[in-house]
């Protein structure tokens, strides 16, 4: 048993994306989560639509309406570029390319602070085609700071995500942002715990803890070893029990949202499906103090 507090839990819009916002909250409020991931997208909280003030106001009296904690997310696939997924991005060697992302990002910013979100999600993107990473790294860190100049007057914390496959893939990349930077106060991580398992070489658990210090948001699914698919609860090699056991050991106060974003064709039993295997799991260690982990082989890697 742990002096503690229970973990929040999330679930992501991304993964709702074929039910109306307001229907994707009352779904989550009366299966019992404490908060939501919302992705800016053209489906829900479209950032590029006329009247985001008006909108955003709006969510915010639903969420306030079902109880709903919030973190703004933007990992839309094809919200500015319709062919190219998660495009563009800091890294882009056209500044007006890059200044596009950045104007979304500081949307996302605003609507954080307008909604009361806990953080901001972001990531790097993956390298440009002809683009170093030594080219890249300086693109990357200047577009970071001008958006915590705009994140830090809203006292909303930004929080990068490590993301298999892009320039910041790992908590090493993280710790170099912040050493670039000047490690700002402002700039935490979102720490995806199936990413540790698919290429971290630490544990999901151990990932954890050593990133205690910085985490501001933290998403949750199962994942096998080596390979980047996100998968339900049960279908993969997360022992969730440890990690939970790790979140709370931290004292981490945010949201542990739930990251399912292809399961949309059946998302309302996905998350009843997983905000019951988390409490279980939760449950579990506190009054055994035992994982709760499944064991699927492993895969190629990711």
């Amino acid at each position: 048993m742990t002096g503690h507090a229970p973990l929040r839990y999330a679930y992501g819009t991304n993964g709702l994306a074929d039910l109306r916002l307001e229907d994707a909250l009352g779904v989550l409020a009366d299966l019992g989560y404490d908060g939501v991931g919302l992705t800016l997208d053209h489906m829900h909280l479209d950032p590029l639509a006329p009247g985001l003030p008006r909108r955003t106001a709006a969510v915010r009296k639903a969420l306030e309406r079902y109880g709903l904690s919030v973190t703004v997310e933007t990992g839309a696939r094809y919200v500015l570029d319709p062919r190219r997924k998660h495009h563009p991005t800091l890294l882009d060697p056209d500044p007006d390319a890059r200044a596009r992302r950045l104007d979304l990002l500081l949307k996302a910013v605003r609507v954080a602070a307008d909604l009361g979100a806990h953080a901001t999600h972001f990531f790097s993107g993956v390298l440009p085609e002809g683009t170093d990473k030594h080219t890249a790294w300086p693109r990357f860190a200047d577009g970071v700071d001008a958006l915590l100049s705009a994140a830090n007057a809203t006292g909303v914390p930004l929080a990068v995500e490590p993301e298999p496959g892009h320039l910041l893939d790992d908590l090493a990349a993280f710790h170099r942002l912040r050493t670039t930077l000047g490690e700002p106060e402002g700039l935490g991580l979102t720490l995806d715990v199936g990413h540790c398992l698919c290429l971290e070489p630490r544990s999901p658990q151990a990932c954890v803890e050593s990133a205690g210090p910085w985490l501001r948001h933290v998403q949750i699914e199962d994942m096998r070893r080596g390979v980047h698919e996100h998968l339900p609860f049960g279908e993969g090699e997360l022992e969730v029990a440890p990690v939970l056991a790790a979140l709370r050991g931290t004292g981490y106060a945010g949201l542990v949202t739930v990251e399912l974003p292809r399961d949309s064709h059946a998302g309302p039993s996905r998350a009843q499906d997983a905000i019951r295997f988390l409490r279980d799991a939760e449950g579990s260690d506190r009054a055994h103090g035992s994982g709760t982990g499944s064991t699927s082989p492993g895969g190629a890697p990711c």
